[in-house]
């Protein structure tokens, strides 16, 4: 939690990760408004994550360590980081480098959700269902970008690359699983 919480300070306001990202990624040719959609998608998805591993540690925490029964446990965790993700928007919405917002609380929920459901479902099998809809949303979305890139008279870039790099992962997925030959 105090990591959590420490990120919810000025240092890590969009000011500043947006110049770190932009740094990080130069190398790759994006425009500006790529690159700020992309400083967008990588911090929501930061909440999303921070508060999965937050609520995957206190499941672990309650069921493993306490002794709690699991649906017992996931309750208790996903209160825990709630209640924390309100103390980060309320901590951040008095700094002058930084909003708090509800929708943030709710994707910070939401995270936690994910977390405690791939608990309940098991680690494995919820890595290997991820995967396969994060290569369907790199596909799908690497699609569209790219149409928008050519419609727009950019050149696509990293796309070229990433789309059938996505395309063949898929393929790959498919033939090796379960009851396919």
């Amino acid at each position: 939690m105090s990591v959590v919480l420490a990120m919810s300070s000025a240092p890590m306001s969009a000011e500043n990760t947006g110049s770190i990202l932009r740094s990080l990624v130069s190398w790759l040719g994006l425009g500006p408004a790529h690159i700020d959609l992309l400083h967008f998608a990588v911090r929501k998805g930061a909440h999303v994550v921070e508060y999965a591993v937050l609520a995957g540690l206190w499941h672990h925490a309650f069921v493993r360590g306490g002794g709690v029964r699991p649906a017992v446990g996931g309750a208790l965790a996903f209160a825990v980081s709630v209640a924390c993700a309100i103390v980060d928007e309320a901590h951040q919405s008095w700094l002058p480098r930084r909003t708090g917002a509800v929708s943030d609380v709710v994707l910070d929920s939401f995270g936690a959700l994910v977390a405690i459901g791939a608990a309940r479902l098991g680690w494995w099998k919820t890595v290997d269902v991820a995967t396969g809809v994060l290569l369907w949303v790199a596909v799908g979305g690497g699609i569209g970008a790219l149409a928008l890139d050519l419609a727009s008279g950019a050149g696509g870039g990293v796309l070229w690359v990433t789309v059938p790099a996505a395309v063949l992962l898929l393929i790959y997925r498919r033939r090796r699983s379960p009851g396919r030959r």
